[in-house]
Formats: C-alpha cells, sequence, structure tokens
C-alpha cells in the first residue's frame, strides 16, 4: 500500500481541555484544544485526532461543540473517537464537522457497529481504535483493552484487527497502552504484527518521544504517526517530524 505518510497529531480531551498522562493515568491539562488544534494545523498536520477520554453523558456536548468550532478553523481531516455507541452517535459528530469517527469500547461489545458505520457512511469514516497491551497468554502476545486502557480483554488483538477490517474498518489506530507517555519510542513488535494482517491503513500510536522515534515505525508497517505530548509540551512541531521523515526518504504530505 503505497501512500504518503501522514503526521497527526492527538488531542485527549476531558470536558473541554487537552489532557495528557503515562499510560494513560494521572492526567494533567495540557491546553486549549481549537489553540492548539490550530496550531498543529498550522504547522502542516494532515490531520487531527480528537479522544473524548471521559466521554459521559455530560461531556457530550461539550465534544460536540468543540469538534464545530474545531472544524471551522482547521481544514484538515478530524476524527472523533470515545463514547461512540451507535450509528446516530456518528452521524451527530459528523453533521458537527467530524471527517472520521473512532470506535473502540463499543465495538468490542457488540462488532456489529463497524458493520453499521460502513454501511451507512463508507468504510473510511470508521476507524477502529485498538488500545493494546502485552499479555503473553494471548497467541499474538498482545490483547486489547477497553476504557481508556483501564480494562483488559482476553481479545487477542491480532485476531480483532483481521475481524474489525473483515466487518468494514477503514482505519486502525494502533496505540501501545505500555509504551503510552513513555516517550521510549513506539511498540515496533506490535506495528509489525498488525500491519502483517492489515489491509487498511495502520496508525502507530504510543510511545514518541524523539525525532527518531517516527521513521522507524513507518518501516515496521504504519501509514501514519501520531503523537500528542511532545506537540503538546513544544518538545517537537510536526514540520520537524515531517523533515525527519522526509531526511529518511519517506514520501510525506
Amino acid at each position: 500500500m503505497s501512500v504518503s505518510v501522514r503526521v497527526i497529531p492527538c488531542l485527549d480531551v476531558a470536558a473541554g481541555r487537552v489532557v495528557k498522562g503515562v499510560n494513560f493515568l494521572n492526567l494533567r491539562d495540557a491546553g486549549d484544544p481549537i489553540e492548539l488544534a490550530r496550531t498543529y494545523y498550522e504547522q502542516g498536520a494532515d490531520e487531527i485526532t480528537f479522544l473524548d477520554v471521559k466521554a459521559t453523558v455530560d461531556n457530550r456536548e461539550t465534544m460536540f461543540d468543540l469538534v464545530r468550532a474545531t472544524a471551522e478553523q482547521v481544514f484538515i481531516p478530524l476524527t472523533v473517537g470515545g463514547g461512540v455507541r451507535a450509528v446516530d452517535d456518528v452521524a451527530r459528530l459528523l453533521a458537527h464537522g467530524a471527517d472520521k469517527i473512532g470506535v473502540n469500547s463499543a465495538a468490542i461489545r457488540r462488532p456489529e457497529l463497524i458493520g453499521e458505520i460502513a454501511d451507512r457512511f463508507g468504510a473510511q469514516v470508521c476507524v477502529l481504535s485498538l488500545d493494546v497491551t502485552r499479555d503473553a497468554a494471548a497467541p499474538s502476545g498482545f490483547v486489547v483493552t477497553t476504557h481508556g486502557g483501564r480494562e483488559r480483554t482476553a481479545i487477542d488483538a491480532i485476531s480483532w484487527a483481521r475481524e474489525a477490517i473483515e466487518r468494514g474498518a477503514g482505519e486502525l489506530l494502533v496505540n501501545s497502552i505500555d509504551a503510552d507517555g513513555t516517550k521510549e519510542g513506539f511498540d515496533l513488535e506490535l506495528i509489525t504484527a498488525i500491519a502483517e494482517v492489515s489491509s487498511v491503513p495502520v496508525i502507530a500510536s504510543g510511545g514518541a518521544g524523539a525525532l527518531e522515534h517516527f521513521a522507524p515505525a513507518i518501516t515496521a508497517g504504519a501509514h501514519a504517526v501520531l503523537a500528542a505530548s511532545v506537540f503538546h509540551n513544544g518538545e517537537l512541531t510536526v514540520s520537524q517530524v515531517k523533515d525527519a521523515l522526509r531526511a529518511e526518504g519517506m514520501d510525506v504530505r
């Protein structure tokens, strides 16, 4: 699958603010999501991903307003995930300006949701979010988790990725819970394992901490790289990451 590499900043949002932690724990305030999204857009981001990390009913309206306000100022694709439980949730987010929708826990509970989204809106809209952790008992050595990495399932991550694609997922967002926020690099073994069974684009997430971390994720099979804290903290810019990828001979948008 020959496509240009994408660089995607991720904004974990709770109650209208961007938050960041390590291994999905100890969340701290990282700024205003609309301001950050606009900054990343100006730096050359290919997409923006919003994840509603505390997707409660009272938080839902805040997220709809946030998506609309961002779409009015940022003219690149917006992916929104967190708390999406039904096709109607997808329809409303798209109506507010989202381009793609990430599903995780709800798809694990009811896998038919993936096909329902793909059938109604097209496979390109449906992004399967996989929050993955290592588990020696799993056939592949990896299992998926739910609820922002807090609850481990017995579902093998590679088998689940394969099933989701068959059901209509158009993209896989693969986040390593073990690497998340550590800034020690992407889990290349995980990316390779997913990419080997995937016929759709794979987004690598979790662990980016330095410029030299991004190219190996693409070499391992990812089509896009996603990061959060290195951008939020001003340690790296999107344009720096793109320059580093180009320096490694990669086709970057």
